[in-house]
């Protein structure tokens, strides 16, 4: 015999199936998984490596030469090393054909790294060779806007990694004990709710070295009150559940019932949280960058370049106009996907 009572759907199958109607939400989340692969493949879009290059009947392989080269596994060879491959390729190119040693090339489809100078496209704007324009100094700004988004995207990936980390042993701490514990959280909670979070930043950040990990650290160590105070607020709802008093009465271990029964139940509006978190800290890093204290001169950043452009206005709009158009979709998509989460998971939809 066959049942005729209808099979009940997994809480992720109801949130997913009430997501996939959002169609703003799921192209936020196909763009962002865009950005995500853009990031990760930089250097395989974007450099002034080859790909490939045959050299004296050999193959090479430079671009992930270069990564292995960096993490101290292998060396340049003697005939590569301290040497700009457009200019040994344009070298080559004028030997007679019996010295040449170079039989072919192929470059990334933007054949420029994020700090390759050429003085005589100073200010140029957007053509066939360079598809964005340059900046005062010859260097590709789609090349930087790609390498950007790597900067941007881990700045705010690891320091919302690190603030959710703090907000959830803290918020876990003060909502499952209660008492001093809950009081004293809760007082921390609230001062650093206070604060006025950017400004504190900016006065930390100002006596640390320029570097992308200080500004990913100094975010996520300020940035957890939020996280701890949602966390907090679930924990004292579910802490007299009927589960966890049986849990209690069975004599498992707090930190069992803790981190195996309660917090997995009130992980859903720090998934949430975290999401419009990253956008956060994009714009946070973005704002440092243009007041000349986020990353170094030297790297890559949508901030960094909006703050040399203003040095250049009126002209050049559009070194201007490209970052910021690629930090708003960037913060746009990754607040539909936060409010298209944030829908998903309300249980009335779900029911409904």
């Amino acid at each position: 015999m066959t049942s005729n009572k209808p099979k009940r759907s997994s809480y992720f199958a109801l949130v997913t199936r009430q997501f996939r109607r959002n169609k703003l939400a799921v192209f936020g989340l196909l763009s962002l998984l865009f950005l995500v692969l853009i990031a990760l493949s930089a250097d395989f879009i974007a450099n002034d490596r080859p790909l490939v290059i045959k050299y004296e009947d050999q193959i090479h392989f430079p671009v992930i030469r270069g990564y292995l080269v960096s993490l101290g596994i292998m060396h340049w060879p003697a005939e590569f090393r301290n040497k700009k491959f457009k200019k040994l390729v344009e070298m080559d190119e004028k030997r007679a054909p019996e010295d040449k040693k170079i039989d072919w090339a192929l470059f990334p489809i933007i054949p420029f790294s994020p700090n390759d100078y050429d003085l005589d496209y100073v200010i140029t704007p957007p053509s066939f060779q360079h598809w964005l324009g340059t900046d005062d100094t010859g260097r590709d700004l789609l090349s930087r806007l790609i390498y950007g988004t790597r900067i941007s995207l881990s700045i705010g990936i690891v320091a919302v990694s690190i603030y959710i980390t703090i907000g959830i042993i803290l918020g876990s701490l003060a909502g499952y004990f209660g008492g001093w514990t809950d009081i004293l959280i809760s007082r921390l909670i609230e001062l650093m709710i206070c604060l006025p979070v950017l400004f504190v930043i900016i006065a930390i950040v100002a006596y640390l070295p320029q570097n992308m990990y200080n500004i990913m650290i100094v975010i996520g160590v300020t940035g957890w009150a939020g996280v701890a105070r949602l966390v907090r607020g679930e924990f004292l709802r579910l802490r007299n559940i009927d589960y966890v008093s049986a849990a209690k009465a069975l004599g498992f271990s707090t930190s069992r019932i803790i981190f195996r029964h309660v917090l997995p139940n009130a992980l859903a509006p720090v998934f949430i949280s975290a999401t419009f978190g990253v956008a956060v800290a994009i714009l946070v890093e973005s704002s440092l960058s243009f007041l000349g204290l986020g990353v170094p001169p030297n790297v890559a950043s949508w901030g960094a370049i909006l703050a040399k452009a203003r040095e250049l206005l009126p002209s050049g709009w559009w070194i201007t106009t490209f970052p910021g158009l690629a930090i708003f979709f960037t913060v746009t998509v990754i607040n539909l996907v936060g409010e298209g989460l944030r829908d998903a998971m309300d249980p009335r939809l779900a029911r409904r």
